[in-house]
């Protein structure tokens, strides 16, 4: 006879029993659980028997394939230098061919439910193969965002190439003031980040500040770190940038509440993280360093920001420079806000009605911005002009396929369980606690692999368990918000972006972790601040 032994740990102590079977340790596990249901019937909340153990195993094997699929992704891009676009890929095909059978029967039934799938449907997904599963997913994200992305790049290119964007920001030195110029520097950058990498707009910025360091003679700190205010806070948190455009759809957050939340908390956190900015140029002082290439052309920061020759070439006006931004985002608010009110019930549908959301669609309001952005053709040069489509399409080709493949990978997740894995670990109704919860799992991965796109799809993927929850205390979007906060820290050696600042500023590495590691650790707290402040004001929207 084959002796069975468990011991289960109670508040009024242990108690141990043997002998109680011999057969299988199955059922002397559902003796035992019987026999401790009728000693402490008050010490359990819920009843425990074998289907309980076997949900108990599917999360442990939930967190198993997370810790496992995150380790990919940290190796690839640490230790292989790996590619994000092949590694995600590859961590979602890993999430793919581990995920039991039980967790895509009980996604397919949840989809079924929801009505997204048909009984057929859903015998055919659990029948399906895991790289079928993620191409499938991959295309899918490709379908939603790649468009937008797309057009984007083209937006970016024709207000960097014209001289549009050079416009903005001489403008805005205009209207504050040399005493205002840090702040002319970060409301341009924060206007230019919308529809711009940010990698461009530190691009397009950076001569600026240095022109300005040489006419002052000081706080050259506080100017690069008023770029990082606006540009790299609207690159977080404001579609039609990957990172944001992305969280939202794996959040299920509209894009058009994504943007007009974005505006806001990224305005504030822009402001807080302006003063941020001052404390360190107050303690850190680096000099302006003569950079290969640099000449006297500099102290013309317009136009080489903009890459303008000098001479008769003409600059487009400053409305003709903001049309292409401000049209996507009025008709995307205006798309939302009808399509909010039809569902209610507040407004009927009727054919003005319909034509909004034509136009407030986020593919059709990104064209139209296009549209806008096609007039400033004529202030490019012949050459660059012919080219500079197919560059910006190439450019955002890269973007599309990253980000493409950080969906498909979430996807992986949520057919894994993970959805379901998180409510459980942690209750939505902790509250507010779960904005600085998302805003630490954010920030570990950037600070591990670096790109803060990566880290946003990835966090978004884990914690899109608490977005779908019913009983979340506040709109998803505030999470969304919260995941954008933790991609800003901390950059360091680990980020691409560390290195093209330091580079094009004339920073040294220890300089640049002086000033740029304790500035995004700043924005980054700044926006959760935010974040948490509207989540309890308004947490409805």
């Amino acid at each position: 006879m084959t002796v069975c032994s468990l011991r289960l740990g109670v508040t009024d102590g242990i108690f141990d029993a043997k002998g109680l079977c011999s057969r299988r340790c199955d059922d002397f596990a559902k003796v035992s659980l019987h026999y401790f249901r009728l000693q402490w019937p008050d010490r359990l909340d819920r009843p425990i028997d074998a289907w309980n153990l076997r949900d108990a195993k599917s999360q442990m094997n939930i967190w198993w394939i997370v810790g496992l699929s995150v380790a990919v992704v940290l190796v690839c891009i640490l230790v292989f230098r790996l590619h994000a676009f092949l590694t995600l890929l590859l961590a979602g095909l890993l999430v793919a061919g581990l995920t039991s059978r039980q967790a895509l029967e009980q996604y397919a039934e949840s989809e079924v439910a929801a009505e997204s799938f048909t009984a057929k449907q859903a015998t055919g997904f659990t029948n399906s193969l895991a790289v079928s599963r993620l191409t499938t997913a991959f295309g899918s994200t490709a379908g939603k965002i790649g468009i937008l992305i797309a057009l984007a790049s083209v937006i970016g290119g024709c207000l960097s190439e014209s001289g549009a964007a050079a416009t903005i920001v001489d403008r805005m030195l205009k209207l504050t003031g040399p005493k205002r110029s840090p702040e002319a520097l970060a409301v341009s950058s924060f206007i230019i980040g919308i529809p711009v990498f940010f990698d461009t707009v530190f691009y397009l910025m950076v001569p600026l500040a240095r022109s300005l360091r040489r006419a002052v003679g000081k706080d050259y700190v506080l100017f690069l770190m008023a770029i990082m205010a606006g540009g790299s806070i609207a690159h977080s948190l404001i579609p039609p940038t990957p990172g944001p455009l992305q969280v939202a759809e794996i959040l299920d957050v509209d894009v058009g509440v994504m943007l007009g939340v974005g505006l806001i908390v990224g305005g504030f956190s822009s402001v807080l993280s302006l003063a941020a900015a001052r404390v360190i140029n107050h303690f850190v002082e680096v000099p302006l360093r003569e950079l290969q290439g640099d000449s006297e052309s500099d102290s013309e920061p317009n136009a080489a920001a903009a890459g303008l020759a000098e001479g008769d070439r003409k600059s487009p006006g400053l409305m003709e420079s903001l049309w292409p931004i401000i049209v996507p985002v009025v008709l995307i608010t205006i798309g939302s806000v009808v399509s909010y009110l039809t569902k209610s019930g507040r407004i009927e549908t009727t054919e003005m009605t319909r034509l909004l959301l034509l136009v407030g669609d986020k593919n059709i309001a990104i064209a139209i911005g296009l549209a806008f952005a096609m007039s400033l053709l004529r202030y490019i040069p012949t050459g660059p002009r012919s080219s500079l489509v197919g560059r910006s399409l190439a450019s955002g080709g890269n973007i599309i396929l990253i980000t493409a493949a950080g969906g498909a990978f979430g996807a992986m997740l949520r057919q894994a369980g993970i959805a379901s894995a998180v409510s459980d670990l942690v209750d939505a109704d902790a509250g507010l606690i779960l904005l600085p919860l998302a805003f630490a799992v954010t920030a570990a991965i950037r600070t591990l692999q670096g790109s803060a796109t990566v880290a946003m799809i990835t966090s978004a993927g884990v914690l899109q368990g608490f977005a779908l929850a019913d009983d979340l205390p506040f709109h998803p979007v505030y999470l969304a918000m919260a995941i954008g906060a933790g991609s800003k820290p901390i950059s360091w050696m680990t980020d691409s972006g560390f290195w093209i600042m330091t580079k094009m500023s004339g920073m040294t590495e220890a300089e640049g972790l002086k000033v740029i590691s304790p500035m995004t650790t700043a924005m980054g707290l700044a926006t959760l601040s935010v974040s948490v402040v509207l989540a309890w004001l308004a947490p409805g929207i």
